[in-house]
């Protein structure tokens, strides 16, 4: 195990093989870091780094979100807010299933709630954390059937698309060339989006849930 929640792992059984264990490796390295330390102190919130960590190997889903929300960063727990119960939601899948670490990573673009700006709207990831730590991460998820692509900065961090809107519009072709699903961020603040938009709810969520239930499905022998 990884982590769960902001306590360490503690490598666990003796059957951990070298993929867990440098991957055990890997997120206490993440959880340890405060290389935004300054920046988080001189946000309005004035907070101290926490890295939410939340993968293991052998996921077969891997949820790639913004950055943890205040909420988030009080609970250690990834997507303890109603930005979680929206994106539960649209994949099919209850809190059980969502954080089972075995089956499903949530890698965000940024570890750490990065701060409110002024006008109390968070503030985007850090860069500097995805380019220390995103693709060590991901080099871990070699199982992973499935990506989500939740929100702008991880849309464009997997496919290199600007535009959320048409993106998210032509799931089907980002899907074709290599499996990765984008998704708007579950957000209140996109709520006026899911009514400009009625096709994501009536025809892209039945689709994203049965390729989530694909990607989680055992194998058959």
């Amino acid at each position: 195990m990884v982590r769960i929640g902001n306590s360490v792992g503690s490598g666990g059984d003796s059957g951990a093989g070298p993929q867990e264990t440098d991957a055990e490796q890997l997120g206490a390295a993440i959880t340890a870091c405060r290389l935004c330390a300054g920046r988080f102190a001189a946000t309005a919130t004035a907070h101290q780094p926490r890295p939410v960590v939340w993968f293991r190997p052998s996921a077969r889903l891997v949820i790639a979100g913004q950055a943890p929300g205040a909420r988030v960063h009080a609970s250690g727990r990834p997507f303890t807010d109603p930005s979680g119960d929206r994106l539960r939601d649209w994949l099919g899948l209850d809190e059980v299933a969502f954080y089972d670490q075995s089956r499903v990573a949530i890698l965000p673009m940024a570890f750490c709630f990065p701060g409110y700006d002024a006008k109390g709207s968070d503030l985007p990831p850090p860069p500097v954390c995805a380019r220390t730590w995103r693709d060590r991460a991901m080099a871990h998820l070699r199982s992973a059937r499935l990506i989500l692509a939740v929100g702008g900065a991880a849309i464009r961090w997997h496919l290199g698309a600007g535009n959320v809107t048409e993106t998210v519009r032509h799931w089907r072709d980002h899907m074709a060339r290599g499996n990765v699903f984008p998704l708007p961020h579950p957000s209140w603040r996109n709520t006026g989006w899911l009514k400009k938009n009625p096709w994501f709810e009536s025809d892209l969520v039945p689709a994203l849930r049965a390729h989530v239930a694909a990607a989680l499905a055992p194998e058959k022998t």
